[in-house]
């Protein structure tokens, strides 16, 4: 079920042109309304988010005040 959904995140495809090789579109559907429902989606993009800042050597989360923007008199920003 994960591959059919990152297989239709990936190509941009619509639930009912998924390729056969995946089970039916409509159970993949419900698998992911249920994961959507309870959270689980969200859950498991923060634990890969982590993961890969891990692997990369950064904190496990991004720091909320890092990425300051510093905007001057002609309104552009600048990066501090």
């Amino acid at each position: 079920m994960l591959d059919a959904i990152r297989y239709l995140v990936d190509n941009g495809t619509k639930w009912r042109a998924m390729p056969a090789d995946f089970p039916p579109w409509d159970r993949v559907y419900a698998f992911f309304r249920r994961w959507r429902n309870h959270d689980l989606v969200r859950e498991l993009h923060d634990r890969l988010r982590r993961l890969v800042r891990k692997r990369a050597g950064q904190d496990s989360e991004p720091g909320a005040g890092r990425d300051r923007i510093a905007v001057g008199q002609s309104g552009r920003g600048r990066r501090l």
